[in-house]
């Protein structure tokens, strides 16, 4: 008896985590609007922590010496992503067989690598609430990726939004102090690498949407794969640079710097479920509209 309730408990185990969850599409508009709302202020809490970790180890000296090696930071949190995701899968019974083109993947992790990259250097130059501010541009690259990559096409109403959300941010930019204290004289440089993560973020949220939607990938699986191949070219990216190694040194003598950048990642990884979670239930724009919310 004892061995047949055994197997019915580990039959009724398999098919739980095998059965996929019920549609957003399928939930009715309070479920939805439950269910975004959760995701959106989830995302948002994760993301305000992310951002204080992240001025504090690009703006602040760890010893005296400030930290150089943005890309150290990239691979850190996509090596975590990965390990996470691929533990998730197997626990949810999720398959971890490639679903997509494998270049759909690669053009993720290129394009999301270096816009991590990006929004780390554009953090010496300016600070941290003008970078903040910055991201409400978010909403019109991914407007016209989605027009460029998957023929959408919006109302009027979505382009006066974005419209009137951008001009505000501009005019509040460029009547306020823009430099970080730690590079008064570069804010120029900081602009220029904002626009650059501003234009690859929104490549690839589009991107992600139409894997889910043409691929009908699982969030873990993409979430897999394209960190996996980040984790490796930004590995790369250290590699050929020569600063794998002063990236290590730098870890290992100062332990309250390694000790940031865990948090970081660990932080990195929770915001990576609530993007996936919002662009898959919900689109590409909804998540740009979600970071409005939050700047």
């Amino acid at each position: 008896r004892g061995g047949r309730t055994a197997a019915s408990g580990e039959a009724a185990m398999t098919v739980s985590m095998a059965t996929p969850p019920k549609p957003m599409a399928a939930r009715s508009a309070a479920e939805q609007l439950a269910w975004g709302g959760y995701y959106a202020g989830a995302l948002i809490v994760v993301l305000i922590i992310y951002g204080l970790l992240q001025e504090r180890i690009l703006q602040m000296p760890y010893d005296g010496i400030f930290f150089k090696y943005s890309v150290f930071l990239v691979f850190c949190n996509r090596l975590l992503a990965s390990t996470w995701s691929m533990v998730m899968a197997y626990w949810c019974g999720e398959s971890l067989q490639k679903r997509a083109p494998m270049w759909k993947y690669f053009v993720i992790s290129l394009s999301n690598v270096y816009a991590s990259t990006c929004q780390y250097e554009a953090l010496k130059f300016i600070s941290f609430p003008v970078q903040m501010l910055g991201r409400s541009f978010k909403m019109l690259p991914v407007m016209l990726w989605g027009i460029a990559i998957s023929s959408k096409r919006y109302n009027l109403r979505d382009w006066i939004v974005a419209a009137a959300v951008t001009g505000g941010v501009a005019e509040f930019l460029m009547t306020g102090p823009v430099a970080a204290s730690s590079a008064p004289a570069n804010h120029v440089q900081g602009f220029i690498w904002l626009l650059a993560f501003l234009g690859l973020d929104g490549l690839t949220s589009t991107m992600q949407e139409k894997l889910f939607r043409d691929h009908k990938t699982s969030k873990y699986n993409q979430m897999c794969y394209v960190n996996f191949i980040s984790a490796c070219v930004s590995l790369g990216t250290l590699i050929t640079t020569g600063t794998l190694v002063p990236s290590v040194e730098y870890c290992t003598n100062h332990p309250r710097f390694a000790l940031d950048a865990t948090m970081l990642s660990l932080s990195a990884v929770a915001s990576q479920f609530y993007i996936y979670s919002l662009v898959k239930e919900f689109g590409a724009l909804v998540f740009a509209a979600t970071m409005n919310v939050r700047q």
